[in-house]
């Protein structure tokens, strides 16, 4: 997560902070949300939502001061539908999708952007730890391209 510290330094490096992703992910998935422990809903939406948060206040300080900036938070499909015995982390996402538009909306007229990319299913280590290998291939058959995305594709969304 990005503290105030470090974006400081950054800004007193390079001058301006023109544009930031904000990009944070674990997934919690695997329970029933009956049965959802209460540590991994707080350590998800401590790091998917919060941490998001946090980096999205920080960075919009220092874009109003300097007169614009553009902001891109890394949401997921799950932001936009549901998925199951995974509501932590659909929770988490549903939340960046909404602190992006709501920030969209607030710092428009102040020639801010803030946008969100929704990706699906992405071959990343998260996934590959998450989901048992017969989701996965269900996921594959479900993408029209046939296949997962990759992290490079989800990069030059952004």
């Amino acid at each position: 997560m990005l503290m105030p510290s470090q974006l400081e330094e950054g800004v007193d490096t390079y001058g301006r902070l023109d544009c930031a992703h904000n990009n944070a992910g674990v997934s919690g998935a695997g329970f029933a949300p009956h049965e959802y422990p209460d540590e991994v809903w707080a350590r998800v939406i401590a790091i998917n939502l919060t941490g998001v948060w946090l980096c999205l206040k920080y960075e919009l300080g220092h874009m109003l001061r300097q007169g614009g900036g553009a902001i891109v938070n890394t949401a997921s499909a799950a932001g936009l539908v549901g998925l199951p015995n995974s509501i932590g982390y659909t929770a988490s996402k549903h939340g960046v999708v909404g602190l992006t538009r709501s920030a969209a909306l607030a710092y428009a007229q102040n020639n801010i952007r803030v946008n969100a990319v929704c990706p699906g299913y992405v071959d990343t280590p998260m996934l590959a730890t998450a989901a048992r290998p017969e989701y996965i291939a269900a996921a594959v058959a479900n993408q029209p391209v046939g296949r997962l995305g990759s992290p490079r594709e989800v990069a030059a969304l952004v």
